[in-house]
């Protein structure tokens, strides 16, 4: 990028989580299921090192296959993050962030869409280059490649011939941002990936452990110790919020009280109680730390630090009245309504905005609240709306009738500002592109781009709606990594509405079980005298003998309380005993008064298969389920299946 900032778990039962729930939006005139899949679609062209076999955005080929040689790491892989073929580290771990955020708070529906698994192999491409980056406590990779050697050539990141030199941060040479944001992308990463993958779940949060400590004991601004980054990602805010914002995501991620406690008494000091802000992005991260911890304390988890977090939560709510034009600083809007930040790639702030407001609005109508502005109380739904307003202008809404993401609708940008699209695919002409010959005979051409860059979200529109489609109009047709991120989110919502839950404990069966007071038994199915019942018991669903071929096993695994309601959270193990593969399994849930996730519900009342990512299950294999509610656990039983 040129010049950048100068400053599954579908399955859902209702019935107990209806908390004051306004009209909800008949969302329609966009397709915003295919906006999401391409939204996705488009990390795939932004792939370095070697593509795998399901690589979809089949005209990019491998590239960066020696980077972190010279420093003798292996920093193959990760995102370029946007036109150029520069790894920046601090924009990337943003972008990894926010996918994780909008696949822990809508990932359900994008399961329901059929996108989840794409969006966390999307992921997963950050963390597993994230853990590369990062081969001891205190060291962390944060550039490979030159911003100003890469941006003196035009070539596909194939033909690279630019300088591959790697920079890292250390004690000597401190970058808190840095190593703070990096931390919060491992805490979130690990959150998505608890139940799809625990081994590597743990192997994040042991990297975010470490990150986080390392930039809270060795301060320092990135861009300090990484000085070929200023003229790129100049860290404009500093630190301060990127420790906030990673003790977020860790306390997030592990319920631990050290870094709820962190959140408190460095509210004033690192400005999370402090700061009133319009914007919220990769260098400036306030706004997200006061809606995640907007989130604790409406989720009853403030404990004595209530008095602090209703002080973030101001904050937040500063923030939301700003967007919606009703608060007593707000945001600049162009004529047709959209949020005007600056001039250079104005999007990321669109969507980032989009996000938080579509959250937050999901959290106060589980709450039963709404947001008291400067100039009157905002309902959840207007919040909402304001978010759908964006991004349906985004994707076409707009005075120009042009839609902002590459691919989607019939006008978009046809000359977007990125080297590996406007030059042919090197399986179409395997000829050298030179370093200066891609600026003359592909840069400087007027014709549309040969690969057409599916999903990608352009810079935008300048303050009065106007939109010039040229290659060299790097301020409004260059894309980038973190424009999409947090519109993944927004566009599941839409796309596959409210699912009914509580969007407080939404993440919450992801989550360990709080390292608290112990918790009230929970009565097992058949047994009058729960009270005697040790807590966390295990009981079978039916019960199984060794003769059987399908074992069932529940489990309590936490309970807490919640509006004068004791809510309990139980894990249903199945396993496959017989010698054969499982197929076709089909199971009758009764007295089930809850959302359900890791399973399928078919047609036929209170039956479930299995989910959408999974038909079968070996020998020898285990299938987890999870649901929340506030009896005891439910009837599980077997109704069909077949070995083969």
């Amino acid at each position: 990028m040129e010049m950048k900032n100068n400053l599954i778990r579908p399955v859902i039962r209702v019935a107990w989580l209806l908390v004051a729930f306004a009209v909800e939006f008949a969302f329609a005139g966009h397709d915003y299921g295919q906006a999401l899949s391409k939204g996705i679609l488009f990390y795939e062209a932004q792939r370095s090192g070697y593509l795998p076999g399901n690589q979809r955005v089949t005209w990019r080929s491998n590239s960066g296959l020696h980077d972190g040689k010279t420093s003798g790491v292996d920093l193959v892989g990760g995102y370029y993050d946007a036109g150029d073929n520069v790894k920046f580290g601090l924009p990337m771990a943003f972008t990894v962030t926010m996918m994780s955020w909008s696949i822990i708070e809508y990932g359900r529906q994008m399961a329901s869409q059929g996108e989840l698994g794409h969006a966390l192999e999307a992921v997963k491409w950050g963390t597993d280059y994230f853990i590369k980056a990062h081969p001891e406590p205190y060291v962390l990779y944060g550039e490979v490649g030159d911003g100003n050697t890469d941006h003196y050539c035009w070539q596909r990141p194939e033909d690279m011939t630019t300088d591959r030199t790697a920079y890292r941060i250390d004690p000597s040479r401190p970058g808190s941002d840095l190593a703070g944001e990096t931390a919060a992308a491992m805490a979130a990463a690990s959150i998505v990936f608890r139940r799809y993958n625990p081994s590597y779940s743990n192997e994040l949060l042991n990297h975010a452990y470490q990150l986080f400590e390392f930039a809270d004991k060795y301060r320092g601004k990135y861009d300090s110790s990484i000085i070929v980054a200023q003229k790129y990602y100049h860290s404009v805010s500093g630190y301060d919020d990127e420790l906030l914002w990673a003790a977020a995501w860790l306390y997030k991620a592990t319920n631990n009280q050290y870094y709820l406690s962190y959140l408190a008494n460095n509210a004033d000091a690192l400005g999370g109680t402090g700061w009133a802000m319009t914007e919220f992005g990769w260098d400036v991260k306030y706004a997200g730390v006061q809606v995640l911890v907007s989130k604790f304390l409406m989720q009853g988890k403030a404990g004595p630090y209530a008095p602090i977090f209703e002080r973030y939560q101001q904050k937040a709510e500063f923030y939301m009245c700003s967007c919606l034009g009703k608060g007593s600083r707000n945001v600049q809007k162009t004529p047709g309504g959209l949020i005007f930040r600056q001039r250079w790639n104005n999007m990321q702030f669109v969507t980032s905005a989009s996000f938080l407001l579509t959250a937050y609005s999901d959290y106060l109508s589980s709450a039963g609240k709404s947001v008291q502005c400067s100039s009157g109380y905002a309902s959840p739904n207007e919040l909402l709306s304001f978010a759908k307003s964006q991004v349906d202008y985004l994707l076409g809404d707009n005075p120009r009738a042009t839609s902002y993401m590459v691919g989607y609708g019939s006008n978009y940008p046809q000359q977007v500002h990125h080297r590996a699209s406007s030059i042919v695919s090197v399986k179409v002409n395997p000829s050298f592109v030179s370093c200066r010959g891609g600026y003359a005979t592909w840069f400087s051409r007027k014709s549309n781009d040969p690969n057409v860059l599916v999903g990608a979200i352009v810079g935008g529109p300048d303050a009065y709606d106007n939109f010039a489609d040229q290659r060299d109009n790097y301020e409004q047709t260059e894309p980038a990594t973190y424009n999409n991120a947090p519109l993944l989110g927004v566009l599941a919502r839409l796309g596959g509405g409210h699912s009914g839950y509580n969007q407080l404990f939404s993440d919450d069966l992801l989550l360990p079980a709080p390292a608290v007071a112990k918790q009230n038994p929970v009565p097992a199915v058949g047994k009058q005298n729960s009270a005697a019942e040790p807590e966390h018991t295990q009981n079978s669903a039916p019960a199984a003998t060794s003769s059987d071929p399908i074992a069932i096993e529940q489990t309590a695994t936490a309970s807490w309380s919640y509006l004068d309601k004791t809510y309990h959270r139980f894990s249903t193990t199945v396993t496959n005993k017989s010698a054969k593969t499982l197929k076709d399994l089909k199971l009758n849930i009764n007295k089930l008064y809850g959302p359900i996730w890791g399973l399928r519900e078919l047609a036929d009342a209170n039956v479930y298969t299995f989910p959408t990512w999974l038909d079968s299950l070996p020998t020898g294999k285990s299938l987890e389920f999870v649901y929340i509610h506030v009896a005891s656990q439910a009837d599980v039983m077997i109704s069909s299946y077949t070995l083969a």
